[in-house]
């Protein structure tokens, strides 16, 4: 048995590791991808005031803070069994659509596009954003960390802060917007529009264009036959703050659409020895194993996944780029795992036009920006999307707003199983007998983890809140000679 190892991993938020075995004929026999960190926020939250948990898990991850904040802001908003007023919820949504801008924005061009427009087999020196800079020139890169700028500056403007945001206190928020503020993001909107068309293009002129990408996504040992989950609103059209989820097949049937309160009824969690990184899967379908198909409870919550289980987008120019998607890839629903990169622009340009239109509605200036907390707080449930998965967050609170617990179902956690499925069915499709394993075939393993955009510093959390430990000892051929073991 032969062990090949990939660590760290590279272009992902946090640490981990993949370690793939051979078998004798030089064939994968088995992949464990590892996550070896543990930050347990559900922890630390206890005992605090529930009002403070929107600041306090803005540290949990500097590059998702806004989703967090937001997920925490509708958690307490429901612990206390209250609604924002309009023009609070509007500011809000005005925010996240400014912090998926950016995010995106930095996946797309940092993380994802030195695999394609380098070249995924480019040498390592090659495949980072200085890369990306020297194929599509000087001036792109230049627009990119400005197009971002603005974005954090938006963010900054309603949050307090681009990254430690204080916007969200339990039935609304802090401050409001003046109409020389709103008009100055009616026009940086404008530019994130025709940004966001730009990136697009470059997406159609450097991968659709060229066959071996098309190939890679299409034929790729890369697709995973599996639930689609993602939040929609009433009509089924693609949300990020607010509605309820939906999954759907397969075939993109629909499995099942809850309301936040109820995600318990649909939602199950696991571990496992090797990762400190819980394993989510469909409750009515159960847990089968690391296997796709109709029989397994494993689902996928990313960019695709939202596009797979809605009805379409709720702006005019991402619907037009959601049905072209579709269009060429043969159809809805999608199970590309690399489309994810494709389906990432699309909601760019969705939150762009989003922000546009939340930025040129009369209510966003209105005054009322909070309402009276006036019963007694018990319990709440906040789902948001973030940019990488459907996120959880779930508080339980003494009759005085005392934290007592608190559980977070991430978007990377709800991808947990799917990336580690991901990445054995491309090393089992790339790594044979007589292939050379170069550093281009590892990095094309590690672009199966890299299309869902993974935040482990935000998905590492244990169900009993502990820090179990297993060190094996392992001789010259790889057998366990000894085990130490913490609890």
């Amino acid at each position: 048995m032969k062990r090949i190892t990939i660590d760290p991993i590279t272009r992902l938020e946090g640490h981990g590791r993949i370690e793939i075995f051979l078998n004798d004929d030089g064939d994968v026999e088995n992949l464990y991808f590892q996550v070896p960190e543990l930050r347990g926020f559900e922890k630390f939250c206890e005992g605090r005031p529930v009002e403070e948990l929107s600041q306090i898990v803005t540290k949990i991850c500097g590059v998702c803070p806004g989703c967090h904040h937001m997920g925490a802001g509708k958690a307490a908003d429901a612990v206390y069994g209250v609604t924002p007023p309009p023009t609070a919820l509007k500011l809000r949504e005005l925010f996240y659509m400014a912090h998926f801008v950016h995010s995106h924005i930095a996946h797309f061009y940092a993380l994802a596009a030195p695999d394609f427009v380098v070249g995924p087999k480019a040498p390592a020196a090659e495949r980072n954003i200085l890369g990306v800079i020297g194929k599509v020139g000087v001036e792109v890169g230049t627009e990119v960390l400005k197009q971002r700028r603005i974005a954090q500056e938006i963010q900054a403007l309603l949050g307090g802060h681009q990254t430690h945001v204080v916007m969200n206190i339990p039935g609304g928020v802090r401050k409001g917007l003046t109409e020389d503020e709103r008009r100055d993001i009616v026009e940086k909107a404008k530019g994130f529009i025709e940004f966001s068309k730009f990136s697009l293009n470059i997406f159609n002129n450097v991968v659709l264009s060229n066959n071996e990408y098309v190939d890679i996504i299409l034929k790729g040992p890369y697709s995973l036959n599996l639930y689609s989950m993602g939040l929609v609103d009433e009509n089924n059209k693609v949300n990020f703050y607010d509605g309820k989820v939906r999954v759907v097949d397969q075939e993109g049937k629909e499995h099942c659409k809850y309301s936040p309160e109820d995600y318990m009824e649909y939602v199950a969690e696991r571990v496992e020895p090797w990762s400190y990184l819980k394993f989510p899967y469909l409750k009515k379908i159960g847990w089968k194993g690391f296997v796709d198909g109709v029989d397994s409870g494993v689902y996928h919550a990313t960019p695709l996944s939202r596009l797979n289980a809605s009805d379409g987008m709720a702006t005019p120019l991402a619907q037009v780029e959601y049905e072209k998607m579709f269009e060429i890839l043969g159809g809805k629903p999608v199970h590309a795992t690399l489309a994810m990169h494709w389906a990432r622009l699309v909601e760019l340009l969705y939150a762009s036009e989003r922000l546009l239109e939340l930025a040129e509605d009369p209510e966003i200036t209105g005054r009322e920006l909070r309402v009276k907390l006036e019963n007694k707080p018990t319990e709440g449930v906040g789902i948001v999307e973030a940019q990488r998965g459907t996120l959880t967050h779930h508080y339980w609170t003494d009759e005085k707003g005392i934290v007592t617990k608190v559980n977070i179902i991430v978007g990377t956690t709800n991808n947990n199983a799917a990336i580690c499925m991901s990445l054995k069915k491309a090393a089992q499709g790339l790594i044979k007998k007589g292939v050379d394993v170069d550093e281009g075939i590892l990095n094309m393993i590690e672009m199966g983890f890299r299309a869902y955009d993974p935040c482990f510093s935000c998905a590492t959390h244990n169900l009993p809140g502990k820090m179990p430990l297993i060190v094996n000892f392992r001789d010259l051929n790889g057998e366990v000679i000894r085990s130490v073991k913490r609890d």
